[in-house]
This record gives structure tokens, sequence and C-alpha cells, in this order.
């Protein structure tokens, strides 16, 4: 499909009242819904569902196979990896209708969700925590926190450029990629200036 400002597969079906922001690409067999808002230079995989109210920011990656429901908000850089689920309803069930009890969840910038976690909704995932294949996630996350299992559980800390933290006795520690460092104070973490 030709579009002056983004790309979308000939598969793809880009319904009428969507914003898409420039340099995106939406791949095969994706659907991107009225009323969604996706930002500049994303990159939405292949069978991707995008619901009308969904927002992603900018530099957003969706893999293969995700279904982002109403009610999920992802800030800029966030890493959705290949068959993540979203829930919006607490307790669905076919015969009873929740519409109007759609839950937000909030994935807060440069977070990554990886491949076939379950996000379950009404939380929030902070800036640049990171949750490992498979987890299933009920509770909020704290940014930086590394998040695995069922149910997923803290098991440390990530830097922004995905690499394990390891604090030193004064609450410090380097990133081995980026050099940058992060502070830990009362199970808090933040990037400091050295």
């Amino acid at each position: 499909m030709t579009h002056p400002e983004y790309f979308a597969h000939d598969t793809a079906v880009v319904d009428d009242g969507s914003t898409i922001g420039k340099g995106t690409k939406i791949w095969h067999f994706t659907h991107i819904m009225p009323k969604s808002i996706i930002g500049a230079n994303c990159n939405i995989g292949q069978n991707v569902l995008v619901s009308p109210d969904v927002q992603l920011g900018n530099n957003v990656k969706v893999q293969n196979n995700v279904s982002l429901y109403t009610g999920v908000l992802c800030e800029d850089d966030v890493f959705i990896g290949p068959s993540a689920v979203f829930t919006n309803v607490l307790n669905p069930r076919s015969a009873v209708v929740r519409k109007n009890k759609y839950l937000k969840t909030r994935v807060k910038k440069g977070a990554t969700i990886g491949a076939n976690s379950t996000i379950v909704c009404g939380i929030t995932l902070g800036r640049y925590c990171f949750i490992g294949a498979g987890a299933v996630v009920l509770r909020d996350v704290e940014p930086y926190a590394l998040m695995v299992g069922n149910p997923a559980v803290q098991i440390g800390w990530m830097s922004e450029y995905g690499h394990r933290l390891h604090f030193d006795g004064a609450g410090r520690a380097q990133c081995e990629e980026s050099g940058d460092w992060y502070e830990k104070k009362d199970d808090v973490v933040k990037k400091v200036m050295k």
C-alpha cells in the first residue's frame, strides 16, 4: 500500500480514522483499527492487531502475532516480542459484555516485553523494565526491573542497553556496553552521572 508517510504491506488492513506516523512500517496480515494512534518510525510485524484507542509512541517495535487490545498505551522505544499477550478485562465472560470496563495498561519508555509474555491489564510497566520470555505479569513493574516466571517475580535490574546490572556495596553499577552508571537506593534504580 503506497502512502506518502508510512509503508503498509498489500495484505495489511489500515482502517480509516487511524493515525500512523512518518516512517512506520506495517507488515503482512496486520490490522490497524480506527482511532488507534501509531507514532513515527515504528515497526509493526506480521499478523498484528492494533485495536481502537491503542496508542504507540515513536520507535515502537511490535513483533509477529501480537494483539494490542483497547487500553494499551506504549511510550517511545518500547519492544514487544513475538506472540506477547495483553488483556483488557480482568474477568471476561463470553455472555457478559464488559466493554465499559476495559482497563488501561501503560508501558513506559524503553520497556522490553519478551516473547510469549502475558501482561494482565490495569498495570504499569516502568521505564526500561525487562520482562523475560514467557513471564506472566500481574502487577506494576518498577523502572529497570528484570521480571521472569509465572507469576512474574523480580530477579534483578537491567540497564537501558538491556544488560544485567550488578550493584556494588555502595549501590552503584555500570552497564557493560554503554558505560552508563546506575544507582540503587531503597530499591529504586535510576541512571546517574559518573
